[in-house]
This record gives C-alpha cells, sequence and structure tokens, in this order.
C-alpha cells in the first residue's frame, strides 16, 4: 500500500463512515490538533531520561495510544454507525488518577509558575498548550456539530495531567519550578 492515494488532491479528506469534507473543515482541524499535542508529546518522550522515563515514560505512551482513539473519534461523526474506539469516562477517570498520584509528589503550588526547565519539562509545557489549542478547537466543533461529551474532558484533563507533568519531571531533575515574578516586582530590568 502506498502512503499516497490521491483522494485528498482536491482539498478533501474522508471521515469515518461519513463522507468527504474540506481539509480546513473544523473536524479536521480537531484531528490536527489532536496529532500534534500527540507529536509534541513524542518529543517529550524523546527527550526524557532514566529517572522520569520510567513512570512519566510509561504514563506519556499510554497516552499516545489514547489520543489515536481521540483522533478516530473526532474523526467519526455522532450519528454514523461506524465502529471506531471512542473515549469513554474510563480514559478521563485514569487521567484524573495520575494528575492526583502525580500531584502528591510536588509541593503545593502558591504561585504562578514559567513554562520551562530541563528539555523534557519544557516540552511538556508546550504539548500542554497544543492539547489546550485542540480543545479550543473541539469546543468550537460542538457548536455546530456533535462531539463526544468525554472527549472534550478528555482534552481538559490531559493538559491539567501535562501541567502536573512538567512541573514532576522539573522536580524529579533538580530543577524544580521558575516563579512567575509580577513586573512590578522584578524592578523591569528589560534593559539588563
Amino acid at each position: 500500500m502506498k502512503i499516497y492515494t490521491r483522494t485528498g488532491d482536491d482539498g478533501t479528506t474522508g471521515l469515518f463512515g461519513a463522507g468527504r469534507v474540506p481539509k480546513d473543515h473544523p473536524r479536521i482541524q480537531a484531528c490536527g490538533l489532536v496529532d500534534e499535542t500527540n507529536a509534541t508529546l513524542g518529543m517529550a518522550l524523546a527527550r526524557m531520561w532514566d529517572a522520569d522515563a520510567d513512570a512519566v515514560g510509561r504514563l506519556l505512551s499510554s497516552i499516545q495510544h489514547d489520543l489515536f482513539d481521540l483522533g478516530a473519534d473526532i474523526a467519526t461523526p455522532s450519528d454514523t454507525r461506524a465502529a471506531v474506539p471512542r473515549i469513554t469516562l474510563e480514559h478521563v477517570r485514569r487521567l484524573e488518577l495520575a494528575i492526583d498520584r502525580h500531584e502528591e509528589a510536588l509541593e503545593p503550588l502558591k504561585n504562578f509558575i514559567l513554562p520551562g526547565g530541563v528539555p523534557a519539562a519544557a516540552t511538556l509545557h508546550l504539548v500542554r498548550t497544543v492539547c489546550r489549542r485542540a480543545e479550543r478547537q473541539l469546543v468550537a466543533l460542538a457548536r455546530s456539530e456533535g462531539v463526544n461529551s468525554l472527549a472534550l474532558q478528555y482534552l481538559n484533563r490531559l493538559s491539567d495531567l501535562l501541567f502536573v507533568l512538567a512541573r514532576r519531571v522539573n522536580a524529579l531533575s533538580g530543577a524544580g519550578d521558575t516563579l512567575w515574578i509580577h513586573g512590578t516586582a522584578r524592578g523591569h530590568d528589560l534593559a539588563a
């Protein structure tokens, strides 16, 4: 089977069980952003080191599989009979349990923090922002077409988990969080 099919040369792509739509259709935009979330998650995984690659790495790898299920869910309008994986409450609960487990190991957050730290953590912060963009696109799609409400919950929890994991990876590396300091407290030393 060749990678190219030529079926999209007219600017359309196929949905599971529902015909073809333009490649800039809101449903395809949401699928693309879930794909970007997965790709940037792969970048974060590539930057893991032995200290965090075990527990955090296994979790992120599992989430990559979930994101393929999520993409299939979004690419399949709810009014079709196509049999594809759907995001369930169990997917959302697994993320919540992971958030609770990893947050327990962290110092309580009392300030806003800046995204950054070690490369793996900084990349997790980037993944979080891409995930939020995917969530916003799915919200926009839900205003005009039916979507699985659990898919929205999943993206919302995932971005929370990615924030917690970025903090956790920084803590495991000894880097810790970089606290945001309000402009007046910094003394506006931008000229330095």
